[in-house]
């Protein structure tokens, strides 16, 4: 009797908690809906790439595999970067020709492979992934591509949880050289800026120079909007070198150089 006597005096309260946070409740519910239908789309999106690619490809032949990409996009929604954002991939990595590079948002694998197939035979790619299963059908994409576990690393988690736990996934000799001398971002938006920050705090970019690729599949990302403005107020450290519809790329340095401009 007592309990049911302390409920019924809880109950206004109850009401008026719920009638004041109804509105943040439902707008959470909402989120977290988005996000899980988003991952289920992701996740069926990149089992159809995956099993198209595989089956079609000559494996072990990287440009059959970059071909059959290319080949489907053209009639099938994928979120890999597609061909436009892949040629200015090659173009970076040619001429930087990093020794070590990570990828944050690693999809399909396109990328990935892409990034592969033009960096030095002694160079290696960290490549982040949030979701598990995206993160098994792309790192066996980068296999049949003919690549081998000593030159790229898959890290299926946040990329926040990548960052802070970078030091244990590099090699003896990559811990004393000069870091990433090239990253790129294709993860969420909003956590472009957190991860820059991260990366920064744990001198992770190389500071006689690296280039950062950030992929912008939403223009209207608050995210986006977010790092570059670090980016541009930070003009000591870095300098937008491109600004494309798809991609901006930024150049940073703290060696003591003022970063370049183009």
């Amino acid at each position: 009797m007592w309990l049911l006597a302390a409920s019924a005096s809880l109950l206004p309260a109850v009401l008026l908690l719920s009638s004041r946070y109804r509105g943040e409740a439902a707008a959470l519910w909402r989120r977290a809906a988005a996000w899980l239908l988003g991952l289920l789309r992701g996740r069926v999106c990149v089992r159809s790439t995956h099993a198209f690619v595989f089956t079609n490809c000559t494996h072990g032949k990287v440009h059959s595999v970059l071909e059959t990409f290319d080949l489907y996009t053209k009639t099938h929604p994928s979120a890999s970067v597609g061909p436009q954002i892949g040629e200015l991939l090659d173009e970076v990595v040619g001429r930087l020709r990093p020794l070590l590079v990570l990828e944050l948002g690693m999809h399909c694998a396109y990328s990935s492979v892409r990034l592969l197939r033009l960096m030095p035979p002694a160079g290696r790619l960290i490549t982040v992934e949030l979701d598990p299963v995206t993160a098994d059908l792309g790192e066996e994409i980068i296999l049949v591509s003919g690549f081998k576990h000593s030159q790229f690393q898959v890290l299926a988690c946040s990329s926040a949880e990548a960052i802070s736990n970078m030091p244990s996934h590099l090699e003896p000799h990559e811990k004393t050289g000069a870091g990433f001398s090239l990253v790129l971002m294709d993860h969420d938006p909003e956590q472009y800026l957190p991860d820059l920050l991260s990366l920064e705090r744990q001198q992770l970019l190389c500071p006689s120079g690296c280039s950062l690729l950030l992929v912008k599949r939403d223009q209207r990302s608050a995210g986006l909007g977010r790092v570059l403005d670090h980016i541009r107020g930070q003009a000591d450290r870095y300098s937008v070198t491109r600004d494309l519809q798809v991609l901006t790329e930024v150049f940073y340095r703290t060696d003591g150089l003022t970063a370049r401009s183009t």
